[in-house]
């Protein structure tokens, strides 16, 4: 029998979840990537466009691409930062408020489900471990160079 890694249960597990997260996104003429990326604007403030690929954890040409898409859907608008005159501000539009709020229920209602079945005790027990992961591989604490 093969050995399950951590490294093949969370792979398995995100890809599985990016399925049936991009399955429902089609519900909604969108896509998972697209749901995300307005997720991860400020609803009332925008975000700085260079905030949005760490805050994302995304390649600035990835990003670029989502940010042009969902700008000819008419889901977002750049404007100038006051603060920076280099910088953009990306703002939702009204239609990309009412795209993040479907992005939201379907996020909403995935943890739900899974608050439904599992206790309490171990959601936080996997909270703490994905901590734990995400700190060691941030804090370059998995391959030193000796």
């Amino acid at each position: 029998m093969k050995e399950l890694t951590i490294d093949y249960a969370l792979r398995a597990t995100w890809q599985a979840v990016a399925r049936m997260y991009n399955e429902e996104a089609k519900n909604f003429e969108t896509t998972m990537a697209i749901g995300f990326t307005l997720l991860s604007i400020d609803p009332k403030t925008g975000t700085p466009s260079t905030a949005l690929g760490p805050k994302m954890g995304m390649e600035a040409t990835s990003l670029s691409r989502i940010l042009k898409s969902i700008e000819e859907k008419g889901l977002i608008i750049r404007k100038p930062n006051p603060k920076d005159g280099r910088g953009v501000l990306i703002y939702l539009t009204q239609y990309g408020l009412e795209k993040r709020n479907d992005s939201k229920k379907v996020v909403f209602r995935f943890n739900d489900v899974i608050k439904q079945h599992v206790s309490e005790e171990h959601l936080n027990g996997f909270f703490e471990v994905m901590d734990t992961i995400n700190k060691l591989v941030t804090d370059k604490k998995i391959y030193t160079k000796d």
